[in-house]
């Protein structure tokens, strides 16, 4: 495998200073826990913030730094104070985390920190910049760096680039709060593969990609304007074999033992979080105090272990919440609290390893119940230090892990009496029925741990990546285009079928607004003025709109995809006899569903009538397009009609009428030098099918087609269109210096 470049905010390694010199030390927090387990096992390296400030003068402490962390496999990115201020605390834990974990009220929308957090994705960009080789493979992780995979796209266009989301991704409704959302969404498109922890946030995700780029998507595939890009759950796994073997070493087992010895025969229930408002903390001490107070029984037999790890200390909204715990704890053990049992032990620290595993070992029970989280190892975790099986979680329905331990007591956070229920049904559950529980999770956590996880979405990194390359073999390169235009340079006779809507005009919410622009009437102008030429534009558009805007241009049109044709200098004819009497049946079912669906309106036409959706709710635009054409397709089922899908369009019209048969009108006509057909959308493939064999049949985007080549968005095709006029006009002038400077050997060679 080729290097791995890990980059994230923080290092799996912090930096310190200690009476002078550099002091390193195992970093805390999910990802540093999870990733930074494995990521010396391979060739690999590790961009991020070392956690220390260092000001720009003091350059040897920074090189010392630099190269303390060369030997950890790491590269920093220094910070300063005024960066975390803005970007860390600001907008990444100001906006971001909370309007992400459902806690919109919270967020701070400040147009400062916006731009420190766009500033500080740029510096990532930079140092990745100064380390990257050529076939690294690139992975960025979370919600701090959401720019950084198109910047890098720009820098590497063709890096292998994944992007990993480790906290929840919200519904559109809390998205769409943002204001930068598609800066956003567009940064993180940047990526070849896009990983989340559950279905449902890639399904909130590729919802917000939708209704806000209003980028389609396939089966997890978004099809943006320049690159296909690929979205899939991969659950987060933790180092299982770890946590299971630490429970059994001397040093634990000597910490379980004086556990034990200090709670005696108490019942010991652990809760271990950050100190953050998104994991429910006060919720959890609030029903623990109601369930000493409605049941005593269980005074003085049940002790609540309560580790809550510092986090984000200077932000005030967590100085508050840490307040309010104190206070909840200092409440409930002055109630109850008696000079043998105190209620709740609580721990304001990080735990070193050794202690966490003693307290998963020892607790009888785990309480594990986030508001909102994104995946929650912790709960994983407990499970893998029960190695005899014993041991109950309770764990909330709102964490990402639920979706994986669905064996343990799952709850709703916000039930108080639930939460009550599931502490004594858990006290009191039997230990044959613990064990069965605990093996079943077990046994997928082995199978799915934090190094299957990596090479499960690396794996599918690399297959994305060879998706791209496949796709873009077929994309016009510089070398196709020169040979393009000189076959076009070179031909006698020359037909070129363009599409109007989506090629030659980017699509307009209404299709009247999608009048030629002054550089698509000059391009055609020039190309009907060339001798060889035979110029054709198709179009779904009604006749007399083709007339109004290209009718005096020497060109042929196609209208109503084939059902009219005009050829140069001639009037409108149709190849085909057609009738229209079906519209009265079709009509009032159209009708029916634009009446029910906001922004939808009808097209009609001579022979055809046209469902448009393309202002409405893209999600229910799609859902209503796919009803009405199921509808459409019973009810013409004995109708001389068609239904097609095109770009956000339902259109009905009769069977014999399509693009590629009004196109062979021309194709048939003679042998030509040069063919070329360019077009966007699922009603030019009929014309890409009747191509010859030698034609340049070009799909604009990057949806499988039958053409030979693509385009990648609509903006490309004018500028080929003039390097092609360009080119001929380079050799007719070539052409002609060629037969001057012949005739002048000629007439020099004539006698005197």
């Amino acid at each position: 495998m080729n290097r791995l470049l890990i980059i994230s905010n923080r290092l799996p390694i912090s930096v310190s200073r200690q009476n002078g010199e550099i002091h390193l030390q195992r970093s805390a927090g999910g990802l540093a826990t999870g990733v930074g387990s494995f990521y010396k096992s391979c060739e690999s390296l590790w961009v991020g913030w070392p956690g220390m400030n260092v000001q720009k003068k003091q350059k040897e402490e920074k090189d010392r730094i630099i190269e303390a962390l060369r030997q950890e496999q790491c590269h920093p990115v220094f910070l300063s104070p005024y960066d975390i201020k803005h970007y860390y605390d600001g907008f990444c834990n100001n906006t971001l985390w909370p309007l992400f974990h459902y806690f919109n009220l919270y967020a701070n929308y400040d147009q400062k920190t916006w731009n420190v957090y766009q500033r500080i994705n740029e510096k990532f960009c930079e140092a990745v910049m100064e380390v990257a080789r050529p076939d690294d493979i690139v992975w960025v992780h979370d919600y701090h760096l959401m720019l950084l995979p198109q910047m890098l796209r720009e820098c590497l266009p063709d890096a292998e680039i994944g992007y990993f989301h480790h906290i929840p991704f919200p519904s559109f409704e809390i998205f769409r709060h943002l204001p930068w959302r598609k800066e956003i969404l567009e940064g993180v498109l940047g990526a070849d593969l896009i990983g989340f922890h559950t279905y449902g946030y890639v399904r909130h995700f590729l919802s917000s990609v939708r209704r806000i780029l209003g980028y389609e998507h396939t089966f997890g595939e978004v099809r943006t304007d320049t690159r296909v890009v690929r979205t899939d759950l991969f659950p987060m796994g933790i180092d299982y074999r770890r946590f299971a073997e630490a429970a059994g070493s001397g040093p634990v087992q000597k910490e379980i033992a004086r556990i034990r010895q200090k709670y005696g025969r108490q019942k010991i229930i652990l809760s271990f979080d950050r100190l953050d408002y998104t994991k429910g903390i006060p919720l959890r001490l609030e029903a623990f105090d109601t369930l000493l107070e409605k049941k005593p029984g269980y005074q003085g037999k049940v002790s609540l272990v309560l580790v809550a790890v510092p986090s984000r200390t200077s932000v005030s909204r967590y100085q508050v919440l840490k307040k309010k715990i104190d206070e909840l704890v200092g409440r409930i053990n002055g109630k109850y609290g008696t000079t043998g049992w105190t209620p709740v032990h609580y721990f304001y620290n990080f735990l070193p390893f050794e202690t966490l595993v003693a307290f998963y070992s020892a607790a009888d029970v785990a309480l594990v119940t986030p508001l909102r989280d994104g995946m929650n190892l912790m709960a994983k975790e407990y499970i893998a230090t029960r190695t005899d099986g014993t041991g109950v979680l309770i764990l909330s329905e709102m964490a990402g892990a639920a979706e994986e331990l669905g064996e343990a007591i799952i709850v709703n956070p916000n039930d108080q009496d639930a939460v009550i229920e599931a502490i004594e049904v858990a006290l009191a559950m039997p230990k044959k029925e613990q064990i069965e529980r605990n093996r079943a999770m077990q046994k997928r956590l082995m199978r799915y741990d934090i190094e299957r996880w990596v090479g499960d979405f690396l794996t599918r990194l690399s297959d994305a990546r060879a998706v791209q390359v496949e796709r873009s073999e077929q994309i016009i390169t510089p070398a196709i285009q020169d040979k393009l235009t000189d076959d076009y340079a070179s031909g006698k006779s020359r037909l070129l079928l363009l599409d109007y809507d989506g090629t030659l005009v980017p699509f307009a919410a209404k299709p009247r607004m999608a009048v030629p622009a002054g550089a698509t009437r000059d391009v055609l102008e020039e190309l009907s003025r060339a001798a060889p030429n035979e110029v054709v534009v198709i179009s779904g558009r009604d006749r007399h709109t083709l007339d109004a805007w290209f009718g005096r241009m020497d060109i042929g049109i196609i209208a109503e995809h084939g059902v009219w044709i005009k050829e140069r200098g001639g009037g409108w004819e149709m190849p085909e006899a057609l009738s229209d009497e079906w519209k009265e049946e079709i009509y009032p079912i159209l009708e029916l569903y634009t009446d029910r669906t906001p922004g939808a309106f009808i097209e009609e036409k001579d022979y055809s009538l046209v469902w448009h959706y393309r202002r409405t709710e893209p999600i229910l635009g799609a859902r209503r397009a796919k009803d009405l054409k199921d509808d459409l397709l019973h009810l013409t089922s004995n109708l001389n009609v068609s239904v097609m899908e095109g770009s956000r369009i339902i259109e009905i019209k009769n069977t014999v009428v399509n693009k590629g048969r009004a196109a062979i009108n021309w194709i048939s006509r003679q042998t030509w030098d040069f063919v070329l057909a360019i077009g966007d959308d699922r009603t030019d493939e009929d014309l890409f099918e009747v191509m010859p064999p030698e034609a340049y049949s070009i799909k604009v985007g990057l949806a499988p087609s039958r053409a030979h080549f693509n385009l990648i968005t609509q903006r490309d095709v004018i500028p080929l269109l003039w390097k092609c006029i360009e080119r001929d006009k380079q050799e007719t002038t070539g052409r002609k210096e060629r037969r001057g400077r012949e005739r002048g050997i000629i007439e020099s060679a004539a006698p005197g």
